[in-house]
């Protein structure tokens, strides 16, 4: 099996990452680091702390070298980080030394990798984003077609009370839109710059440090966070745990998809996709199966990123290290999942008559609740409630439907809207509607 699936040849089409996976290569890691020198070079050169001719140069050079990543593994394996290693090569090839002296001028390996990080974030938020509207345009269409369409509501794995297709899906997409709405805080919160030096004291950029770092800030579009960050990793973390709650909402419907589609219930169909290599029969539900597994990976990676969140004095590489190997894992797994459920929730059809058959499968014991509140005006509620539950053991017993029992049983009651289906249904249809009122005014903003 290939290190990881998401670029793997064989594998990749099940956990696609889109435009996201690019971002996460060697390449756009090189381009985004270039990209920040050349940026800091030119607002040094702004401020009068480096020659404005140098930085023109180093700006330019910026844009225009192509260095390769591999020429930069040797060095990047001695020193630990691979800017020292970059910053060299950046030099060289601009074969203009009175310039390239001030490459890098005052900033630290981590003030680079770290800002390079943030331009690489906001775009995976964007991608996410992007998405996840879409998600939201089909789940809410589907939610309020199925406002109405009734079907058993199940709590440990069995039924409980009627619900409505439609809020089941409304639950599904009402999470994500909560997250696009946390959104413009976190980016402004979270995709700042990081510009303070090797220890964090910005003691080598000179007397213009703050104006330096606020340039930097203004220049790339990202936030001024006012100090050093670079033992906090708050806004890395942020950005990590919106993404897992992404992946975590996503990976709910598709948990509710695998059992939806399970033989025995039948309820949704997904069309036909997921053939078995020996049974012809067979259509697995294979995107909400990666959806399900995509979550459960995103969470583990987001428990160890949290771990690695305690740095050690002013630079820890131990530290470090486990969010470079981590974080990516991460973004790429919410970039997948967002993925598959954007093409997954335009395949949902829901089966109507599949839906109205299970819930009556109970023999009407799913209206058990209502049963008791109906009798509530005769007896008090607990005498209600061990009566219903003693006619439902007699129900299960002898085979017979509850709805029977209890007409047999208080002749006089008038329980006509108890067993009524449709109409039992609660705030459910008014939750689906709800919802898809939300989805459109949200993509209004």
């Amino acid at each position: 099996m290939a290190s990881s699936l998401f670029d793997s040849p064989l594998m990749g089409q099940m956990f696609p990452t889109g435009e996201v996976g690019r971002l996460f290569s060697d390449t756009a890691e090189v381009r985004a680091m270039l990209l920040v020198e050349g940026n800091l070079a030119k607002v040094q050169g702004d401020l009068g702390v480096i020659p404005e001719m140098s930085a023109r140069a180093i700006a330019r050079a910026s844009m225009e070298i192509q260095i390769d990543p591999g020429a930069l593994a040797a060095e990047t394996g001695r020193s630990g980080v691979s800017v020292p290693a970059l910053v060299a090569a950046f030099r060289k090839e601009m074969s203009a030394p009175e310039h390239a002296q001030f490459v890098h001028w005052g900033a630290t390996s981590q003030d680079i990798m770290d800002t390079a990080l943030m331009l690489r974030l906001r775009q995976v938020l964007s991608h996410v984003e992007t998405d996840a509207r879409a998600i939201l345009g089909a789940l809410s269409a589907l939610a309020e077609s199925h406002a109405t369409t009734a079907m058993a509501a199940r709590t440990y794995g069995q039924h409980a009370t009627p619900t409505s297709f439609g809020a089941v899906v409304a639950g599904w997409g009402q999470p994500l839109v909560d997250l696009l709405e946390d959104l413009p805080q976190l980016r402004s919160r979270c995709l700042v710059v990081s510009l303070s030096g090797a220890a964090g004291t910005g003691a080598a950029l000179g007397p213009k440090a703050t104006e330096t770092r606020a340039g930097l800030a203004k220049a790339l579009g990202l936030g001024d966070p006012g100090r050093s960050w670079h033992t906090d990793r708050g806004p890395v973390l942020r950005i990590a745990r919106w993404l897992t709650q992404m992946a975590l909402a996503l990976g709910k419907m598709g948990e509710d998809l695998c059992h939806l589609t399970q033989s025995d219930v039948s309820e949704v169909s997904l069309g036909s996709v997921g053939g078995s290599s020996t049974m012809p029969q067979k259509q697995n539900p294979v995107a909400p199966s990666a959806l399900v597994a995509l979550a459960r990976f995103a969470a583990g990676l987001s428990a160890t990123l949290d771990g690695a969140a305690m740095h050690r004095s002013q630079r820890d590489g131990a530290a470090w290290f486990t969010e470079w190997l981590t974080l990516p894992q991460l973004v790429l797994s919410t970039a997948s999942a967002a993925r598959c459920a954007r093409a997954l929730s335009t395949q949902i059809t829901a089966q109507d008559d599949r839906m109205a058959a299970n819930l009556e499968a109970s023999g009407g014991a799913i209206y058990a609740e209502a049963l008791c509140f109906a009798l509530t005006g005769d007896m008090p509620r607990p005498e209600a409630q061990s009566a219903v539950k003693e006619l439902c053991l007699r129900a299960q017993d002898e085979d017979t439907s509850l709805e029977a029992l209890a007409r047999a049983r208080w002749p006089d009651a008038d329980l006509s809207d108890v067993f009524a289906g449709a109409g039992r249904l609660g705030q459910a249809p008014a939750d689906a509607r709800a919802f898809a009122q939300r989805v459109r005014a949200t993509a209004a903003t």
